[in-house]
């Protein structure tokens, strides 16, 4: 075996499904736990924000359709989380899943991208908070802490924001100090979250118009807010609404951190996440259809709808009411960003990928605190020293890639060989000779997975990602310039379109693994390929800034994997164990093997 050989076998080494290794954390989470975390950590400011910044600007009282599509494209993405959610119930979501379907080295590089993704998530919510808070105090706390402190670092805040740093340490010790304890404080936030939603929509349901979502184009002030009526920016507007709504569904994949620590995973992961789901798109729906009805589309406030709205209308409670709900939405959004973040590490660390004394539990609260209060002073210092306007998207890049990976492990789980075939049937199975194409397209209809038919699975996905870039690229171009595009991009657009439809479906060509598990995707291969799609199609969008930022951060992370992970990896350590247990064997049976064969010798001899 050649040392390329083996370096790739070392990168590639997964982790067994089936380890059923007892875990250290307490199991006390149920689904209604895990749901309100999930609500609460997506349902965070985004709602009393979002519906105003895409009617104004991009889809207009269709913000409703822009949301449906949004949700739509979510539940794909929540469904690889459930259906892996009841397969692999530990904490570290899409780092756990993708151990053990892809292997070690894309599997750290998927955690280390969701350690930066939640505490740069942590960091900004907090820092939203601290901000919403200092604009209700007419912008003492800052003139406070400016005349104390002041920063003149480019890159850096004009100020410590000592508020900030303190709220994210005290939630940091709630979350190290009690899983269940800390779950009930934000059921608590979420429960409020969702009473000052309902009570602005059926506040709002007694002053709607709906004319305003059937506005002509002669009555509508300025050619930028579009043609007016209910879609005044057309089919593209909605679309790129939908692409600005869908980062207002991000954060319930941290209900998968939370596995290892509910009581009955298998059932409640599936539920919490389609429940959570279905709760934010009902509130969000709910929100954006009362403002637009309320107040034309074009006459939105985008960084303040709600009070704005109210305001209009002379309804001052209404505005407080409003405000209390963004800071109960800031606060509930803040645990679900934090919570999940010490799992990341605690399953990294227990995998022997990142420092041992991140995993280690506490015997009284059965978390792991040291773990917990790094990654919250980690987070602490993002909130309180940098500017993190430039930073916030680091996190869409983070969880989109998560996405990709969950939706790609669906698919190579899915069609993985059977492990419960005898070796002659999987052997008879792998010699009948077939060409290559029909082996390709199964059209022998063969329906039993093998080596084969899972390694043309493997490499299909791996295309199919591929294609998927090329073709999210020439969809690009005519989402931004539709009206310029020519016949040619329209042949460009079905070259590049064939190859990705004709990947999925030699994926549904193969056979299915007979593997029985609780909760499974439907549609597969098309559901998990379809987000697939969304998600590399959103990467592309974001801005070349962003894609060097991650660049450092995972040079950074192969720092520490090249040179403590690799070696102290527990994958490593188990399969040097077995084979030494081998070599063992064959060395002990190898003398009795031998005697065997003399002694009928001696027999016939003495005979």
């Amino acid at each position: 075996m050649t040392m390329w050989m083996q370096f790739f076998q070392t990168l590639t080494r997964k982790k067994p499904l089936d380890d059923t290794g007892e875990s250290r954390l307490a199991k006390v989470l149920t689904a209604f736990d895990l749901t309100s975390l999930g609500i609460g950590s997506t349902l965070g400011v985004g709602v009393y924000v979002i519906a105003g910044e895409v009617s104004k600007e991009y889809a207009g009282p269709a913000v409703i359709i822009s949301f449906f599509i949004a949700a739509l494209t979510s539940v794909f993405a929540g469904l690889c989380y459930a259906e892996f959610g009841a397969r692999v119930p530990k904490a570290g979501s899409a780092y756990a899943y993708s151990y053990v379907t892809i292997g070690e080295f894309i599997a750290f590089i998927i955690g280390w991208n969701l350690i930066l993704e939640y505490a740069i998530g942590s960091a900004s919510v907090v820092k939203g908070l601290s901000t919403y808070l200092d604009s209700l105090t007419g912008h003492k706390m800052s003139e406070f802490f400016i005349s104390i402190a002041p920063m003149d670092v480019v890159g850096l805040g004009k100020y410590p924001d000592f508020f900030a740093f303190i709220v994210t340490m005290i939630f940091s010790l709630g979350i190290a100090f009690g899983c269940k304890e800390s779950t009930m404080v934000n059921n608590v936030f979420t429960l409020l979250n969702l009473t000052v939603v309902l009570f602005v929509i059926i506040a709002g349901l007694f002053k709607v118009n709906f004319s305003n979502w059937n506005i002509p184009q002669e009555q509508v002030p300025d050619e930028k807010y579009g043609t007016g009526g209910f879609a005044p920016y057309g089919i593209s507007g909605i679309i790129k609404g939908a692409a600005v709504c869908f980062y207002g569904f991000i954060g319930f994949d941290c209900i998968a951190t939370a596995g290892e620590e509910a009581k009955n995973p298998r059932k409640s992961i599936p539920f919490a996440v389609i429940a959570s789901l279905g709760m934010v798109f009902l509130a969000y729906f709910g929100i954006s259809a009362v403002i637009t009805l309320m107040l034309p589309y074009y006459e939105q406030d985008k960084n303040a709808p709600l009070p704005y709205v109210f305001r209009q209308f002379g309804w001052t409670i209404a505005e407080y009411v409003v405000s209390i709900g963004a800071i109960f939405g800031l606060c509930a959004s803040l645990m679900g960003s934090m919570f999940p973040l010490p799992r990341i590490v605690f399953a990294m660390s227990a995998d022997g990928l990142l420092f041992k004394c991140l995993g280690d539990v506490s015997p009284k609260f059965h978390t792991p605190v040291k773990g917990t209060l790094i990654t919250g002073f980690l987070c602490a210092v993002l909130a309180s020293i940098f500017n993190l306007s430039q930073l916030i998207s680091m996190m869409s890049i983070g969880t989109l890639l998560a996405y990709s990976m969950v939706a790609s492990s669906v698919l190579i789980l899915r069609y993985k060989s059977d492990g419960n075939m005898n070796n002659n049937g999987r052997k008879l199975c792998d010699r009948i000779k077939i060409g290559f194409f029909a082996r390709l397209f199964n059209r022998n209809n063969s329906t039993t997975s093998t080596k084969k038919s899972e390694k043309i699975v493997v490499w299909s996905t791996t295309l199919y990602c591929v294609w998927c870039l090329l073709c999210s690229l020439v969809v690009t171009k005519f989402e931004d310039n539709y009206e310029e595009t020519t016949s040619f991009d329209l042949v460009l657009l079905v070259v590049s379109a064939v190859p990705v439809l004709l990947t999925l479906y030699i994926i549904s060509c193969q056979p299915i693994s007979s593997t029985q598990i609780f909760f499974k995707v439907p549609l597969v291969p098309w559901l998990p390929g379809l987000s697939i799609f969304v998600n590399i199609f959103l990467m592309i969008k974001l801005d070349h800034m962003t894609w060097i930022r991650l660049a450092i951060w995972i040079a950074i992370g192969l720092v520490i994997y090249f040179s403590y992970g690799i070696r102290k990896s527990v994958e490593r350590n188990r399969m040097k164990r077995a084979s030494l247990t081998i070599i063992k064997m064959r060395h002990h049976s190898l003398p009795n093997v031998k005697s065997s064969i003399e002694t009928p010798l001696i027999l016939v001899n003495n005979s």
